[in-house]
């Protein structure tokens, strides 16, 4: 981890605190920083960026997903998903096909070099989730999970 600190330029611990939780805050920008750095050094090596990541990421999960539905999922604006979404259909790593019942939907899927690079970066992701894991034992993933699914499921 101590790698992520020094590429940064900035050790976290010389931000002065100016709330209690501050700490936690840190801990959690620096943590995703720290868990998405290699994936996001292997992404711009392919001509991609964390949101071309995350759409991967949910197509690979839920293959034939509409727009619409991707929106949600993401929590984003469609202005927001537009270009990121172009990129990854004209790089041919999704496809998109009308759907049969509502013509006005586009449907989404991943293609073999889309599957291929999700599958890449977000194994960088588990791999520093599985060394922390490891580390702290598992209550302490527990305490992360249960930590991080109250934020997921309170937003």
């Amino acid at each position: 981890m101590a790698k992520t600190s020094q590429a940064a330029g900035l050790h976290r611990a010389s931000l002065p605190k100016l709330h209690d939780l501050d700490a936690a805050l840190e801990l959690m920008y620096y943590g995703w920083r720290g868990m998405t750095l290699e994936a996001d050094e292997y992404l711009a090596k392919q001509g991609l960026s964390r949101p071309h990541h995350r759409i991967l990421y949910v197509v690979a999960r839920r293959p034939d997903i509409a727009i619409g539905s991707l929106i949600e999922v993401l929590g984003i604006s469609k202005q927001a998903l537009n270009r990121p979404l172009n990129l990854l259909l004209e790089r041919k790593l999704l496809t998109s096909k009308r759907a049969p019942e509502q013509h006005r939907s586009k449907l989404l899927r991943l293609t073999e070099a889309g599957r291929r690079i999700e599958q890449k970066a977000s194994d960088h992701e588990r791999k520093v989730l599985r060394e922390a894991f490891d580390r702290v034992g598992a209550p302490g993933a527990a305490a992360w999970m249960a930590v991080m699914g109250t934020i997921a499921d309170g937003n």
